[in-house]
């Protein structure tokens, strides 16, 4: 525990008082156990009510995202191209390699698929296994192989309903880490509900199950509540050795499943980071959460064939770096207060400049540019000049890569969440601040300790990185919204660990000088169980009216599609035409594709902005000439994205597209000076009008009211 003084056990009322809740046997109506055997057997009836009803609250929540599926698409009863056209976006293209698993005559074929995949690229052959985070499907699709199963679930059954289910693990990790925190599983409980109610704002798993993040994030909570447990002081070496185990296979398994991990990891090695340079966490469990995800992350890099975007990610840079300015600087925790922050400030820019410098290095040697769009996307975002970069334009005009919006905070606080959220986040900051003040100056006097006898302010290791942790991945959310699900469920657990805390309330109750320990003991049982009848009583209605909702999935058009492409066009033949369409082609179609959404490889970027010169203003034998240089037999084109009105001007992909080529957008409004208009009209649109310079090389096949296809000639 860090403080600003130390603890006399068992001597006075004081330290009898200042002990960590879990290590005090109370009851919730505040009479403490006497006697050991008492003690013990009223800890051993509260972890077990405690743990069943984690459990209980994990398997009611995967069966609530479960139902509202199914009442949302009537996943039941549609098609089966339904099914998988319900699989939007990126969604798709992952489950699609699920079900070539499931469909390949072997597991060893279906590996060897994957590895030498010559359909999801035309004209390329690219290891799935290594550019993609598609090791989950590939368990999965093996697992209902070797199961005996089949008769009786569907293999799209077994995937979502894995899906669903680890929903259960999500919601018991944020339990058992709220639970960890506050020493009661009251909190756990609170965290739980919080996280149901503010379903919107938590989880989007039921309308987006095949995400990566959907399989990532309850592997990190379940991280999170391992560090939580490895933070406690006074664990013993076998403890601490399984709790490391735990968070190795945990950081694991969350840097398999998803692309985005190193950045999320990078802002954990953050919290690490400044709270180590604080003095307000053990450097040796520092050290070791610096190595478990360097050593993570390098066997996924193994698994994934040595993917290059690992082994050049910032992660491993940084936490190499911290290592060794550690090591150079041995004497950092030495001294007074100017001496230990010039210290600080120095091991802190000698920390950037090896991050920087050894990243550059390793992306020297390996000539990496996989991941500069996220950079060009994060300079333009932080007004570092604008751009007229095709792939960072892309980002910036989504809404899920803008700003949080500020209606979120209003849904999050009809629940009370962002009350107490901010309630307590105000005072365990303050809390920090003192402590950490306290650290640098090395004031541990007694004669301080008489001083502040009566203030005494203390925080433990695992609530201070609870507590950096939140702050961090808030300004994450803040600043890109997509990223809100890793704020919005550790707000849950941050907010009811604080409304249970004995700590908390203790702090607030000295400020007003009305401190006692019956009255702390009455307000961290009193106010959860208050706030939780709040939220039983106002939201439990509308829980029921949602579940009670029935709604269809209907998409005719994009079915009419799927049919016509697999009734009427050879398995061999290449189809070009927008990302997000092109994933539904690929698993409904099994055709081959130019180019698709996993969009983590140049190559691919650049592929993907000659492919959408369909829409820009280009002369019909430019395109052609692009689209057969990727093998292109069909090109979609669809209408939603010719005439495209959900973005305003400037957004639109046409906008983007001509802002890239130098040419003046359409319609009213301001222009760069320097971009001019184009020789040619739009092509998606002027194709439609079968004038002879396009249907020399276009013909058309299929047409609805939403897409058009063309097949390509084939001159010689």
């Amino acid at each position: 525990m860090t403080t600003i003084r130390q603890r006399r056990v068992g001597k006075g009322t004081e330290a009898a008082e200042d002990q960590p809740s879990e290590e005090t046997n109370v009851k919730p109506d505040g009479k403490i156990l006497s006697g050991p055997t008492g003690g013990k057997l009223w800890n051993i009836l509260s972890v077990t009510v405690g743990g069943i009803v984690a459990i209980s609250l994990g398997l009611l929540t995967s069966v609530y995202v479960a139902t509202l599926h199914e009442n949302d698409l009537w996943f039941s009863n549609i098609k089966e191209v339904e099914r998988e056209i319900s699989f939007r976006t990126e969604c798709g293209l992952y489950y699609s390699y699920y079900k070539q698993m499931i469909q390949a005559a072997s597991i060893q074929q279906g590996l060897h698929g994957l590895v030498y995949d010559n359909k999801t690229e035309s004209v390329r052959t690219i290891n799935i296994l290594e550019r993609m985070n598609v090791y989950q499907e590939v368990f999965l699709s093996i697992l209902y192989r070797i199961l005996p199963i089949q008769q009786y679930l569907e293999p799209v059954y077994f995937y979502i309903y894995t899906l669903f289910g680890l929903q259960a693990v999500y919601v018991i990790a944020l339990y058992v880490t709220s639970w960890l925190l506050s020493g009661t599983w009251l909190s756990g409980l609170l965290a739980a509900c919080w996280y149901i109610t503010n379903r919107v704002d938590t989880t989007r798993v039921e309308f987006t199950i095949p995400l990566r993040e959907n399989w990532a994030l309850p592997f990190f909570a379940v991280q999170i509540a391992a560090i939580t447990y490895l933070l406690r002081t006074h664990l013993q070496p076998v403890q601490e050795r399984l709790t490391l185990m735990a968070v190795f296979i945990a950081t694991f398994l969350f840097s398999l499943t998803w692309q985005f991990n190193q950045f999320m990891m990078l802002i954990q090695a953050l919290a690490l980071f400044i709270l180590d340079c604080l003095d307000m966490l053990p450097t040796a469990k520092v050290t070791w959460l610096y190595v478990i995800q360097i050593s993570g992350l390098l066997l996924v890099c193994v698994l994934q064939f040595f993917n290059s975007m690992i082994l050049g990610s910032l992660l491993i840079s940084f936490n190499v770096s911290v290592l060794i300015a550690r090591a150079i600087q041995k004497n950092l925790k030495k001294g007074g207060l100017l001496n230990r922050l010039g210290k600080l400030i120095l091991h802190v820019l000698l920390v950037m400049c090896l991050t920087l410098l050894i990243n550059k290095f390793i992306k020297k040697i390996l000539n990496l540019e996989s991941d500069e769009h996220i950079f060009k996307f994060l300079k333009a975002k932080f007004g570092f000049g604008a751009t007229r970069d095709f792939d960072a334009n892309l980002y910036l005009c989504e809404e899920a890569f803008g700003l949080l919006p500020l209606n979120t905070f209003s849904r999050l606080s009809s629940t009370l969440l962002f009350y107490a959220y901010g309630f307590v986040l105000f005072l365990l900051t303050v809390a920090a601040v003192i402590v950490a003040f306290r650290n640098l100056s090395g004031s541990n006097q007694v004669q301080l300790k008489e001083k502040t006898e009566e203030y005494t302010v203390t925080l433990k290791p695992d609530a201070a990185y609870s507590l950096v942790h939140t702050v961090l991945f808030g300004c994450l959310a803040l600043s890109t919204m997509r990223m809100k699900y890793l704020w919005t469920s550790h707000m849950c657990v941050f907010a009811s660990f604080g409304l249970c805390s004995t700590e908390v309330w203790k702090l607030t109750l000295k400020c007003l000088h009305l401190y006692t320990s019956q009255r702390t003991q009455v307000i961290k049982y009193s106010i959860p169980i208050i706030t939780l009848l709040y939220i039983s009583f106002k939201f439990w209605p509308g829980i029921m009216d949602e579940l009670s909702e029935l709604r269809e999935f209907y998409d005719p058009d994009t079915v009419e599609l799927m049919n016509w492409i697999k009734s009427n066009t050879p398995n061999t033949a290449v189809f070009a035409g927008s990302m997000q369409l092109l994933a539904g082609v690929k698993l409904c179609t099994g055709r081959t594709l130019t180019n698709h959404p996993h969009y983590e490889d140049k190559n691919l970027r650049e592929r993907t902005k000659q492919i959408y010169q369909i829409y820009a203003k280009r002369s019909p034998g430019d395109v052609y000439g692009i689209l057969r240089s990727f093998g292109t037999d069909y090109v979609i084109l669809e209408d939603s994205i010719c005439y495209e009105r959900r973005h305003s001007r400037g957004c639109r992909l046409r906008d983007l597209l001509d802002v890239a080529n130098g040419h003046i957008m359409d319609g009213l409004g301001e222009n760069e000076p320097d971009l001019k208009p184009s020789l040619y009209p739009r092509f998606c649109e002027e194709i439609k009008k079968n004038l002879p310079s396009y249907t020399m090389h276009f013909t058309r096949v299929f047409q609805n009211k939403t897409f058009h296809v063309y097949k390509l000639a084939k001159h010689k």
